[in-house]
């Protein structure tokens, strides 16, 4: 086998254990999941699933890590700083944490259940809660820096402001606890949070 070919197959050998872990993370929780119903689902051995992964903990931690360190959220990241209107800035970040929100609620909701009881996968939250609010930080300053922020608010409490609408926990409360469907919250949560930052 070629060196080239290897690394194809390597490479979707990753790519089917990560896809195990997340569904089976997602539909039977963390603890409910073993590294060897991974290795079943990905057609793999379970020492596979330790060489690429480290278990459980380093599957969480690369499933994550991939979302945050990947060429989308860079590129939302930059596009904050193109936008001139700040009610389409609001916009834009209500819809996009709300999308992120959709693709990810599954698994998040289990990191969540788990993270008290598994340091490493508190870890994982918070490099997940990170990324995240450094979006809406840089959502803040460029509000500011537009001038758009009602007297006596500066960018830091435009940020706290930011997180209190669109964290994961904020998020499950509307869709879980108050059963709201996210086309119904989005603009809610945007017309809000208009009212709260906006002068």
């Amino acid at each position: 086998m070629t060196s080239g070919r290897r690394a194809e197959y390597a490479e979707a050998t990753r790519a089917a254990i990560l896809a195990a872990a997340r569904e089976l993370f997602t539909t039977k929780g963390y603890f409910g999941t073993r590294v060897e119903d991974i290795a079943r689902t990905a057609r793999v051995s379970p020492a596979t699933v330790y060489a690429v992964g480290g278990g459980k903990n380093g599957l969480i931690r690369e499933l994550i890590g991939t979302a945050v360190h990947s060429e989308a959220n860079a590129a939302i990241v930059a596009r904050i700083d193109t936008f001139t209107d700040p009610r389409e800035l609001i916009g834009f970040m209500v819809a996009t944490t709300a999308a992120k929100f959709e693709q990810w609620s599954g698994l998040m909701r289990q990191v969540v259940a788990a993270a008290p009881g598994e340091p490493a996968v508190r870890e994982s939250l918070e490099l997940a809660e990170a990324s995240l609010r450094n979006g809406l930080d840089h959502t803040a300053r460029r509000l500011a820096e537009l001038g758009a922020l009602r007297p006596g608010l500066d960018a830091g409490q435009a940020a706290d402001v930011l997180w209190f609408f669109l964290n994961n926990a904020a998020y499950f409360t509307l869709t879980d606890e108050l059963t709201w469907p996210l086309p119904r919250a989005v603009p809610w949560l945007t017309g809000t949070i208009e009212s709260a930052l906006l002068s």
